[in-house]
């Protein structure tokens, strides 16, 4: 047989599908790890999420219902009695007018010092900002009531006591935002920061302009830990203040429970209403946290 008596070879062109069999398995495979993570997730869900719709639905029970036999989840004659002798029994409005002056100062300077701490544990190459990591993250393994006793000595000699400065100042500098700030800033490329010193851009301005808010998902994360924890606080609170103006809202919770009897509707209320707050500052901060466009700025 010649090379004449071949077959011509057949151009497909560029215009011609190619056709591709994707394995059968594929997407069978794919469906059911997606339907595994969400029944797990479901599963944690509503493991978590029983507790407290039954914690909301007994603030609604009357007193005799409460430990009623067999128990019941929906409240056969809601009330909202708890809530209002809850809110009559205690001056819950000084409360919560003196957490929320507690959280938010204590929440602004939290975010502002761990900023600024994490940007030079991680932009700034010094071994003894190294050392100093290392300190601070071994607060983290020490337990709190452990460093109950020391703080207040250092508050009290300061005269600090039974002020509010006294429950804000030691709670600014926490280990676990320098930590998240650090490790986000380290994410962050050198070839930005070298960029702008380039162009002839100072220090405080690089930190201002662009650091800060390449971090605001960070910002806002610790903002929403930082105002949690400071509003659930209850130990040191009740060590630093003798004066009942002064007393934060978990305080005024415990002044509900009595010394021979608790009633459990009131104090079922009064921790419900203490969680509004929590909840309408997720709700609306939520949205906010999203992931940041680390190269912004900089070019392929």
């Amino acid at each position: 047989m010649t090379t004449t008596d071949m077959a011509p070879p057949v151009d497909k062109g560029p215009g011609r599908p190619v056709s591709k069999k994707r394995p059968r398995g594929a997407a069978t495979g794919g469906l059911r790890q997606a339907v595994s993570a969400t029944t797990l997730l479901w599963i944690m869900a509503c493991l978590y999420g029983f507790p407290v719709l039954w914690f909301v639905l007994s603030s609604l029970k009357p007193a005799s219902d409460l430990f009623s036999y067999p128990l019941t989840l929906v409240p056969h004659n809601p009330t909202l009695s708890g809530f209002k002798a809850a809110w009559e029994s205690a001056n819950f409005s000084q409360y919560f007018i003196n957490t929320a002056i507690v959280c938010v100062i204590t929440t602004i300077l939290t975010v502002g010092v761990s900023c600024c701490t994490g940007y030079a544990l991680a932009k700034y190459d010094n071994k003894w900002l190294k050392v100093f990591f290392i300190c601070i993250l071994a607060t983290t393994m020490l337990p709190s009531e452990v460093m109950l006793a020391p703080e207040f000595l250092v508050v009290r000699n300061l005269g600090l006591y039974n002020s509010f400065a006294g429950i804000i100042l030691p709670a600014v500098l926490t280990a676990t935002g320098c930590f998240m700030f650090r490790q986000f800033f380290l994410t962050v490329p050198d070839e930005l920061v070298e960029a702008a010193r380039i162009d002839g851009a100072k220090e405080l301005s690089i930190f201002l302009r662009i650091m800060v808010p390449l971090s605001r998902p960070i910002m806002l994360t610790l903002a929403i830990l930082s105002f949690q924890w400071r509003w659930n606080d209850y130990i040191w609170p009740l060590l630093m203040l003798n004066d009942p103006n002064k007393f934060t809202v978990q305080i005024g919770i415990q002044s509900i429970v009595g010394a021979q009897n608790i009633n459990w509707s009131v104090l079922l209320g009064a921790s419900v209403i203490s969680m509004i707050p929590l909840i309408a500052i997720f709700l609306v901060f939520q949205r906010y946290v999203m992931g940041a466009d680390i190269n912004a700025g900089l070019k392929d």
